[in-house]
C-alpha cells in the first residue's frame, strides 16, 4: 500500500508539475512559504534559536529579518528540488554552474580522485544533479539513505539520470574499493553541515560562537585514501541561477595534522554564512551534541 502511494505522488503528482516552467512554479513557492511560515511554523523555534546563538550581535529584528529571508529560501529550494526531477541538462548547466571546473584538469590526468566538501548551503541537489557534467572524473555523490527505501529508489533514479553516482554510508567502502581498483579517477561530493550520530566518532570546534560537533568522514575518507580535498562554495546569483568555486584545502592528505581538513572546510562554510545567512540549512538541529 505505502508502495503504491509513493508511486501515485511521485508520477502522478510530482513529475507532471515538475514538468511546468520555474515561473509558474515559483508563485507556488511563495504560497509554500506562507504555509511554513505563517501558519504552521515549521522548526521556527529551532530556526530562532539557533540565528540567536549564531548571532549574538544581532537585534531580535535583525534575527527576525533572516528568519523570514531563510524561510523563502527554503520554500524555493523545495521547489527547485521539484524541478530537479525532470529538469533537462542544458537548463540544468546554465542554472547551476562551475567557476573554475579546470581546477581538477590535472587530477585527472594524474588519474587522482579527489574529495569535494561543502554543506547545506544554497541548492545542493542541482549539485548531485550535475556533478558527472562539471568536470572530467566520475562524479560520485556522497550522502544518507532516506527512512522510506521506496521513495529514495525513485529519488535516486532522477538524480543520477546525468551521469552523477550516488552511494551511502553502508557501502562508501565498496564503491571507493571498486573505482580504486578499476583505476577510475572520481570526484567525490561529502556535505558535512549535519549533525553527527556519534558524538565519539566527530571533530570539535568552534563554529558560529558555539561549540559544534563535525561530522569527521571527509577527513576520514582523505588520509585513508590519500585523495586531494577542495571546498566547494556556492553563490546565489539570483534566483533559480547558482554558481560554485572550488577552493583547494590539500593536495596531501596523509601528511596533515588532525583535523586540519575538518577545520578548513568549518571555516569556509562559516565565512559564507556570515555574508549571506539565510541561505544555509537553519531548520536542522545542528546542535544537538553537547560538549563534555
Amino acid at each position: 500500500m505505502k508502495k503504491t502511494l509513493d508511486y501515485i505522488l511521485f508520477y502522478c503528482i510530482l513529475i507532471p508539475l515538475s514538468l511546468l516552467p520555474l515561473w509558474i512554479l515559483y508563485p507556488i513557492s511563495r504560497l509554500m512559504y506562507f504555509v511554513i511560515y505563517r501558519l504552521i511554523g515549521y522548526r521556527k523555534e529551532v530556526v530562532i534559536n539557533n540565528l540567536r546563538n549564531s548571532f549574538p550581535e544581532k537585534s531580535q529584528k535583525e534575527i527576525n529579518t533572516i528568519s523570514k529571508e531563510f524561510y523563502k529560501h527554503l520554500a524555493d529550494i523545495f521547489i527547485e528540488a521539484l524541478k530537479m526531477l525532470t529538469i533537462s541538462k542544458r537548463n540544468l548547466l546554465r542554472r547551476y554552474r562551475c567557476v573554475n571546473p579546470e581546477i581538477l584538469d590535472k587530477y585527472y590526468k594524474n588519474n587522482q580522485s579527489v574529495i569535494l566538501v561543502s554543506a547545506h548551503y544554497n541548492n545542493w541537489e542541482y549539485m548531485v544533479a550535475s556533478l558527472g557534467l562539471h568536470f572530467s572524473h566520475h562524479g560520485i555523490g556522497v550522502g544518507k539513505r532516506m527512512s522510506d527505501k521506496y521513495f529514495e529508489k525513485l529519488m535516486h533514479k532522477r538524480r543520477t539520470r546525468y551521469s552523477t553516482e550516488v552511494c551511502y554510508a553502508d557501502n562508501t567502502k565498496e564503491t571507493f574499493k571498486k573505482y580504486i581498483d578499476s583505476n577510475t579517477p572520481c570526484v567525490y561530493m561529502l556535505l558535512s553541515d549535519q549533525s553527527p550520530n556519534d558524538k565519539n566518532k566527530c571533530f570539535w570546534t568552534r563554529f558560529l560562537n558555539q561549540d559544534t560537533a563535525v561530522i569527521y568522514g571527509a577527513e576520514h575518507l582523505a588520509k585513508k585514501y590519500n585523495f586531494p580535498v577542495f571546498y566547494y562554495s556556492v553563490k546565489k546569483e539570483k534566483r533559480g541561477y547558482y554558481s560554485f568555486e572550488i577552493f583547494p584545502i590539500t593536495d596531501k592528505p596523509q601528511e596533515t595534522e588532525y583535523g586540519f581538513i575538518t577545520q578548513s572546510h568549518v571555516s569556509h562554510l562559516e565565512k559564507a554564512i556570515k555574508q549571506e545567512p539565510q541561505y544555509w540549512l537553519w531548520s536542522h538541529k545542528r546542535w544537538k551534541l553537547k560538549r563534555e
